[in-house]
């Protein structure tokens, strides 16, 4: 029985029976970290990897031009697919380096020298070299570069191996284009793959040697600056702390438009742009929906009109430009004919087909009443006020209901506002219009107005100039002044005029029909701090990363990003100390300048009692605390503390 025995299975003892834990039990369900981002298969091949659904295919440069240059390598970055790259450099020994150039310059020179004694003709690639190696020993005997063994690969998926042949195919075009030239790694796309993953293992260890210069053209990130030879100053660079100095007037045309909510310091802005063109002999025009330019006018000697029911300053709708020399009378009334005919759809609540004809026809026969015509010199005519128009549309039949409709413009309750002559001089570098007194309803119908006044006198003389339309939306909700403004856009660059649109309100600018186009035809966009409503729509706008639509989220006031042309930037507003005192929208600051003023009166009456000194800070970005920034009344800096920008 004892030899049958090793034959049965031993039974545990009493004492070997351990009970499971809990934990244990637990710990056994819970996936590590590896379990949960590892491929479900891993098949590796000759020119890919299968690594599950996806399937990768590792590259590595082997070759460069003679010459690289500064940012060669970011249309492989931007590219819109997904792509590992990693970049291994190793420095190498400069005193071994040295060594090996002068083997090599002994060589290059021998043979320069056996082609000379044999009659040969001279080589032009041997001379190059001989150039080169010169020119770098030079430079590494002086410490200007050093040489490396740089690495280059790049990680392609796909899901499918169609579409990695195509995503090859599409970074080959990109780089041989640059006469740089990639390779599969054949039987090593094991080692690629993991020289990719952030691990910092160099297994592919395919090398090329670079100096200093053309290996700092790999690094993919540039930060670039927006600093030309002429311009105004808008501001600081905040990836590198340079001048962002730019010409608006020097790109294809001289439109911007500038995002931003509330209290994000975009009038700030504005208006130390509109302080600093008029250095540059810019006259500048504004149309205020909040009253917010006054103190800038009156400062700088501009023209202020108050817009309103009871106002005193009038604009006549039927005033016609007079016709340029390039210019023919008949295009001209045509034109502010068709203008007249939109604006009257604003006035009347739209028209129908039928109304749109009448109204036509009645603004035709309206100006000949007076006798102006296409043959007409529109120098030397009286336009016809409203008054005239609803006469003549009262005569005509099917007319009663727009009669209706129009008696408040002329009798009713609104009537004044248009149905005077023209009695504003434009005559200054500096002009602002208010609508801040004008009623809701009829604010778009004074802009309208406005805007057309604007651009009848644009159009008279060639000058450079640019036109501020702040809270733009007023204009852009109706798609008659919307269509009116983005016709000037497109025709401004034609007449040396610039247009700033400016706006709070981000979705009913986008969501008008014209508002993608304004800020296509647009070659400067500003985006200051964004509400959390608005941002994704701008974002999907401007086509954003999310890096840049959480720095709009997070900006502080009069910070952001500025667009011009194919390049952007971060941007800081900066204002002199003398800049920010007439600039300020802050209700506080101007409190504070009017308690200053009024004691600097008080003061002037009692010489004896004058008050000390206010410190006067050099720099101030709208986002500075009060505290920081005591202000004074204007008067002349002291030579000892002089405002810089």
């Amino acid at each position: 029985m004892a030899l049958l025995d090793i034959f049965k299975k031993k039974q545990p003892s009493a004492a070997q029976v351990l009970p499971v834990l809990p934990e244990e039990i637990y710990q056994a369900g819970i996936l590590d970290l590896q379990d949960v981002i590892a491929p479900h298969a891993l098949k590796i091949n000759s020119r890919e990897l299968d690594l599950g659904e996806r399937i990768a295919r590792t590259f590595f440069v082997i070759s460069y031009p003679r010459f690289l240059t500064t940012g060669w390598f970011a249309p492989i970055i931007n590219l819109d697919k997904v792509i590992d790259i990693s970049i291994f450099v190793h420095p190498m020994d400069t005193n071994e380096m040295l060594r090996k150039f002068q083997k090599k310059v002994a060589e290059v020179q021998s043979q320069i020298a056996t082609r000379e004694e044999k009659g040969m003709v001279r080589d032009p690639m041997l001379d190059t070299a001989y150039q080169d190696l010169e020119q770098l020993r030079d430079s590494l005997q002086q410490a200007q570069e050093r040489i490396f063994e740089v690495g280059l690969y790049l990680t392609i998926y796909g899901n499918s191996r169609e579409e990695v042949d195509k995503v090859e195919s599409e970074i080959r075009s990109i780089l041989e284009s640059r006469l740089v030239y990639i390779r599969p790694a054949l039987f090593q796309q094991e080692q690629g793959f993991r020289s990719v993953l952030p691990l910092g293992t160099d297994e592919l260890d395919v090398h090329t040697k670079l100096n200093s210069a053309p290996l700092s053209s790999i690094f993919p990130f540039i930060s670039f600056d927006l600093t030309s030879d002429r311009g105004i100053l808008y501001g600081i660079n905040r990836h590198n702390s340079s001048l962002i100095l730019f010409d608006r007037f020097s790109l294809e045309n001289y439109n911007s438009v500038t995002f931003a909510k509330s209290g994000a310091g975009k009038s700030y802005m504005t208006k130390l742009e509109i302080l600093r063109s008029l250095m540059f002999d810019t006259e500048v025009i504004v149309i205020d929906p909040e009253r917010e330019y006054e103190y800038l006018a009156e400062t700088v000697g501009g023209r202020y009109f108050n817009i309103s029911l009871s106002s005193e300053h009038h604009i006549n709708p039927f005033d016609l430009a007079i016709p340029r020399e390039d210019e023919n009378p008949s295009d001209v009334l045509r034109n502010n004919i068709i203008t007249l005919v939109g604006l009257f759809r604003i006035m009347l609540g739209g028209l129908t087909p039928e109304e749109d004809a009448i109204i036509d026809k009645a603004i035709t026969e309206t100006y000949a009443l007076k006798d102006i015509t296409a043959d007409a010199n529109f120098a030397a005519i009286e336009p016809p006020l409203l008054s005239d128009f609803e006469l003549v549309l009262s005569g005509m039949e099917g007319s009663e209901s727009l009669v209706a409709r129009l008696s408040k413009y002329t009798k009713g309750t609104w009537s004044g506002f248009m149905n005077r002559p023209t009695n504003v001089d434009m005559n200054k570098k500096l002009v602002v219009f208010s609508v801040r007194d004008m009623e809701d309803d009829l604010k778009p119908v004074a802009m309208y107005i406005i805007t057309h006044h604007i651009w009848n006198t644009v159009r008279k003389e060639l000058r450079k100039r640019l036109l501020v339309i702040d809270e733009a939306w007023w204009m852009m909700r109706a798609e008659d002044t919307a269509s009116f403004l983005f016709g000037i856009a497109k025709r401004g660059r034609k007449y040396y005029l610039g247009i700033s649109t400016i706006t709070q309100d981000v979705s009913d600018f986008l969501n008008s029909p014209y508002g993608i186009p304004m800020i296509t035809n647009s070659s400067i966009q500003i985006l200051l701090r964004q509400s959390p409503t608005s941002v994704d729509l701008v974002q999907q706008t401007f086509k954003l990363s999310d890096e840049e639509k959480y720095l709009l989220l997070e900006s502080d006031v009069g910070e952001g990003i500025f667009f011009a042309g194919l390049k952007h930037v971060a941007i800081k507003v900066i204002a002199s100390y003398t800049e920010d005192q007439i600039i300020t929208s802050d209700p506080s600051q101007i409190l504070a300048i009017k308690k200053a003023k009024q004691d600097l009166a008080n003061s002037s009456q009692f010489p004896g009692d004058m008050p000390a000194g206010i410190p006067r800070p050099i720099a101030r970005s709208p986002s500075t605390p009060e505290s920081a920034a005591i202000r004074a009344p204007l008067s002349p800096e002291p030579a000892e503390h002089p405002a810089t920008v």
